[in-house]
């Protein structure tokens, strides 16, 4: 953090930043005033941090101002913040003021919308306000979550689009290919003891090779996802997935959402923005439900990749949820049970669950966006998945 009134001497610059983060109290002892630049950054820290309800704010500090619940403080504020801090920092700081300050109300006024800076938690919260939006503000938040998803769909399509296809050509492999399909790594490890060390040669007695994907599909993936209150960003990024999916040829892509019901999404994966609008974020939840039709779906076991993203809070029948999952995996379908599809890593979740998947050979863990497309691709060529290491 630095401005143009940073003074020459190091130890002033030290007072000035502590200053800023202590929040110039009687007790922080630095003495130091603000002035210009520093004061303002210092004001819009104080409307969201120096508040004592929320349960965060320290009774007795001078950063009292607060937002208030007026829609022109709010614009003010989210202007400041825009101006004094990067969008990262922005980001969370919105954030705050919705969680602390009970700001999403404000959200459903259009000239709110516009003045935000929209992430993946801003899309979240939108459509957890979705059922309560007035007329007035829908076109404005999907504008608001357009924008987002079109910027998730440039960041994560191509490399999706580029491991999968890689994937599908592998998972087609064939005996006896053409020269130009020969996977010459493959091969090479397979005829290794018929290397003849007078020649320094291997003599490939047995080609392997892979399958060009062609146009007809190769593979089914269910995108089953648990939009329960804790995993806004999980059905986010699934809806980004699930339509990046949908427009590969070879994949016959089906997404699902539930909570204690069962919502089949798939004819509105053309556009992420119809599925995300078409969630509601909330509610209980019943995965059992959700598998069963998910199941009477799969028509294709052996080609067939189910992922269940979920925080795997149960509130359906958990053994028959168990048994269902056990009889997909039994069929030859390849099940992934992520715990979250987001940046942050796993929530809370029920861990009981989560080993007994892992004791069906189902491992729940936490996947990042960037993550995702090496683990369906493993998934599709049926080989072990790259678990990230947790610890």
């Amino acid at each position: 953090m630095t401005t143009a009134t940073e003074s020459a001497d190091p130890a002033q610059e030290r007072l000035r930043r502590w200053r800023l983060v202590l929040g110039g109290d009687a007790a922080d002892g630095t003495g130091c005033a603000l002035s210009g630049q520093d004061a303002a950054m210092d004001g819009a820290l104080a409307a969201l941090y120096g508040r004592d309800d929320g349960g965060r704010g320290r009774p007795g500090r001078d950063r009292s101002a607060g937002l208030g619940a007026s829609a022109p403080s709010v614009a003010r504020w989210l202007g400041d913040i825009r101006t004094y801090f990067p969008s990262s920092v922005v980001q969370v700081m919105q954030r705050d003021a919705i969680d602390r300050l009970g700001l999403s109300a404000l959200l459903l006024e259009p000239e709110m919308l516009e003045a935000v800076e929209a992430d993946v938690h801003l899309v979240g919260t939108l459509l957890s306000l979705n059922k309560a939006m007035p007329e007035t503000t829908k076109e404005t938040a999907r504008a608001v979550v357009r924008k987002v998803v079109e910027d998730l769909e440039k960041r994560l399509a191509g490399r999706t689009r580029a491991t999968l296809t890689g994937a599908l050509d592998r998972s087609a492999r064939i005996s006896r290919p053409r020269h130009h399909d020969i996977d010459w790594n493959r091969t090479i490890s397979a005829n290794l003891k018929h290397y003849l060390p007078e020649y320094r040669t291997i003599v490939p007695e047995r080609l392997i090779g892979y399958g060009r994907a062609s146009q007809s599909v190769k593979k089914e993936v269910v995108l089953c996802i648990d939009q329960s209150g804790s995993m806004a960003a999980s059905v986010v990024y699934a809806s980004v997935f699930g339509a990046v999916l949908a427009s590969m040829r070879s994949i016959d892509t089906r997404l699902v959402v539930f909570d204690t019901a069962v919502v089949d999404l798939t004819d509105q994966l053309d556009d992420p923005v119809d599925v995300l609008f078409g969630t509601q974020l909330g509610g209980g939840t019943d995965i059992n439900r959700a598998l069963a039709y998910c199941q009477s779906q799969i028509t294709r076991p052996a080609e067939t990749v189910v992922v269940l993203i979920s925080d795997l809070y149960e509130g359906g029948i958990r053994d028959e949820m168990l048994k269902r999952v056990a009889a997909m995996k039994a069929s030859g379908v390849q099940f992934v049970t992520l715990l979250a599809l987001s940046d942050e890593g796993a929530p809370a979740y029920d861990r009981e669950h989560a080993a007994a998947l892992a004791a069906l050979g189902a491992p729940a863990f936490a996947c990042t966006p960037d993550l995702f497309p090496d683990i369906m691709a493993a998934a599709i060529e049926k080989r072990p998945l790259p678990i990230p290491d947790t610890e």
